[in-house]
């Protein structure tokens, strides 16, 4: 009984930080930073 509360209690904190991530911009910060990692991969950036 004490797991199951504990990881829905770690799945919820969870989604309280991606929401509190999404709400503050870092979405697209992280998307940014992913494209240009990407094209730098391939030689284009």
């Amino acid at each position: 009984m004490a797991k199951t509360v504990t990881r829905f209690a770690c799945l919820a904190l969870a989604l309280l930080f991606v929401a509190l991530g999404v709400a503050n911009g870092e979405m697209q910060a992280v998307f940014r930073k992913a494209i240009r990692i990407c094209l730098e991969c391939i030689g284009i950036g």
